[in-house]
């Protein structure tokens, strides 16, 4: 199974996504950390994030460019957060994928979702604001929201996360259950 959570800063997502990987069960948990810790917001941004999966059993691989060599154990629980920052990773970093970045994002998406038993990716909303940018900024959102759009067509789940409370906008039975895991569900609308 593949999840997709997204939501806006200090919205819940990681912790709502960290309560998925946890709640599949088994023993092999994967975290892909994308965070780049490049100044000391960052460091310390890490390490929270390091604190609140203290304890779950999960082994951590950093991954800040090129997702697709990226290699788990077969059918194991993995985490990939977060999106945007491995997108921005892609744009901006020397060994990035520059101009190719959605489709080198997507690639290594498909092939984690080929070797893992379930999928948990946590992105970004940031499409809500009001503001209008240019240059890096306006190609770095439509990236991003090229990629986001994808990732929510592969998934059998989307969740948005709003002040802690999940959001489903899309809900899909696993293959086997009723229905054939085509069909749209929704749960619950605002």
């Amino acid at each position: 199974m593949m999840i997709l959570v997204t939501g806006g800063s200090g919205s819940g997502k990681s912790a709502f996504a960290e309560d998925c990987v946890v709640s599949f069960g088994g023993e092999e948990r994967v975290y892909i950390a994308t965070m780049y810790p490049f100044d000391e917001e960052s460091k310390k941004r890490v390490q929270r994030h390091r604190k609140m999966r203290q304890g779950k059993g999960f082994k951590t691989i950093e991954c800040y460019t090129r997702l697709e060599r990226v290699q788990v154990p077969e059918d194991s629980t993995v985490l990939l957060e977060c999106m945007s920052n491995l997108v921005a990773n892609e744009m901006f970093q020397e060994d990035g994928a520059h101009e190719d970045t959605v489709a080198s994002v997507l690639r290594g998406v498909r092939q984690l979702k080929e070797q893992t038993g379930n999928l948990v990716i946590v992105t970004n909303e940031i499409f809500s604001e009001a503001a209008t940018y240019q240059g890096d900024t306006e190609r770095y959102q439509e990236y991003l929201g090229k990629i986001n759009q994808e990732l929510a067509e592969m998934a059998e789940q989307v969740v948005e996360v709003v002040y802690g409370i999940p959001i489903y906008h899309k809900e899909c039975a696993p293959e086997g259950q009723e229905g054939s895991g085509d069909d749209e569900k929704p749960v619950e609308q605002l």
